[in-house]
């Protein structure tokens, strides 16, 4: 945990982010964890690891009470197949469990794809770490990250 918060850190300070991790009980679900954060579901981004078939990754956020609409993720990506990796695959890709993942300290800087309903906000996501939330503007970590913005979730 504390090498994941270590990573997460000092990649943010490297990109100039201000973030902040939060301590939290461990939640079962997006809604139990805005709950607990005190912030609509739509204000938890979800990192979600995406496979190419060339076996290169890409990061997608999502925010809650949105999915991925892979029609609209091909067209922008540019490519006919895209895929959720297996738990083990998307650890390898980022240094992350699932639930924790975020672009920021990744083991590799994978291309970053933001849904464009983030704009604007301050959003929680994966700290890198079980029990904890990192809050940071998304447009900082949109323009961090040189993450293309565009429509590709649908209301889930």
């Amino acid at each position: 945990m504390a090498d994941a918060h270590a990573r997460v850190r000092d990649a943010a300070a490297a990109r100039g982010l201000e973030i902040e991790i939060r301590e939290r009980a461990e939640a079962r679900s997006l809604q139990e964890a805005a709950d607990i954060l005190g912030i609509p579901t739509s204000g938890i981004v979800k990192t979600l690891v995406v496979k190419r078939s060339d076996g290169t990754y890409l990061f997608a956020l999502v925010p809650g009470g949105r999915s991925i609409s892979w029609p609209k993720l091909r067209a922008v990506v540019g490519v006919n197949k895209l895929r959720l990796p297996e738990a083990e695959l998307a650890f390898e890709a980022t240094g992350y469990e699932r639930g924790t993942i975020t672009p920021i300290g990744s083991t590799h800087d994978w291309p970053v794809y933001a849904d464009e309903t983030i704009i604007g906000q301050r959003v929680a996501m994966g700290a890198g770490a079980h029990g904890f939330s990192l809050f940071v503007e998304a447009d900082d970590l949109i323009r961090g990250y040189g993450a293309t913005v565009a429509d590709i979730t649908v209301p889930e």
